[in-house]
């Protein structure tokens, strides 16, 4: 499959998740199928990141989007006092991060003493962002700030899914090009999520009713599948579908449920 198609298929999936999220009453399976499509994306914006042509300008519209997305969830979360599921979902951040970070290593590795101190650069940052995003949190309570946040300085925390996805999509970077490592390292990383889930509520029921997001093993065959083309590209459907059906989904499932 070309890239394009990963990311629809990867769409729908989110798309399905997000009902599960916001509207009441819907099947948990939906939860389950959507674990697959952070991944994807993952995947996705690994291929896309290595082919672009300017990196910057690639992680300054990661950032800005994920800065507007950040906007939207904390007025969201104010607008709706008591929602039925709190607006946190802002995936630009972690896909953000996960650029940052591979592109880090990469320095590090055409320049051992130059990727070092960016690397010690970096986590002194995350530590004083870290701080900043609690010290807000605490002086304006409101649900969202700490996230808000936390996508203005592009911390590893408090973003969605945390240090552990972007961990995830560092990993699937540098896996992408060899089949057999992407499923060695893959497989890996969702076997600890597994023990990690069962080691929460070792009750087999957990693993399908509370603790599923071991699940996103379902995304390697479609990893797999890819071909190495692009296809017919798409460029900002993700970037206006994202925030557009979350919004919705999010003022449909507590207005009208």
């Amino acid at each position: 499959m070309t890239s394009t198609s990963l990311k629809v298929i990867a769409l729908i999936l989110m798309f399905l998740d997000h009902v599960g999220q916001f509207i009441p009453g819907t099947p948990l399976w939906l939860h389950w199928i959507g674990r697959i499509s952070a991944p994807v994306f993952f995947f996705c914006m690994a291929w896309g990141f290595y082919y672009t042509h300017d990196r910057k300008k690639y992680l300054l519209r990661m950032y800005l989007f994920g800065v507007g997305m950040g906007l939207i969830d904390l007025i969201s979360n104010i607008i709706i006092a008591e929602p039925y599921a709190l607006l946190f979902n802002n995936i630009f951040v972690t896909l953000l991060l996960v650029g940052v970070i591979v592109w880090l290593i990469e320095i590090r590795k055409t320049d051992k003493q130059k990727g070092n101190k960016y690397l010690a650069l970096f986590a002194v940052y995350q530590i004083f962002t870290t701080l900043l995003c609690i010290l807000a949190g605490q002086v304006l309570p409101l649900n969202g700030m700490m996230s808000f946040v936390g996508a203005i300085t592009g911390n590893l925390i408090f973003n969605e899914g945390s240090f552990i996805f972007v961990f995830m999509g560092v990993l699937i970077y540098f896996n992408r090009t060899d089949k057999k490592r992407l499923i060695l390292a893959y497989g890996l990383f969702c076997l600890g999520f597994l023990g990690l889930e069962w080691a929460i509520d070792p009750r087999p029921t957990a693993l399908l009713y509370n603790n599923y997001q071991w699940m996103m093993i379902a995304a390697l065959p479609l990893m797999l599948s890819y071909n190495g083309e692009k296809g017919s590209g798409l460029k900002y459907l993700f970037y206006i579908f994202y925030p557009l059906h979350i919004v919705v989904l999010f003022f449909v499932g507590n207005l009208f449920f």
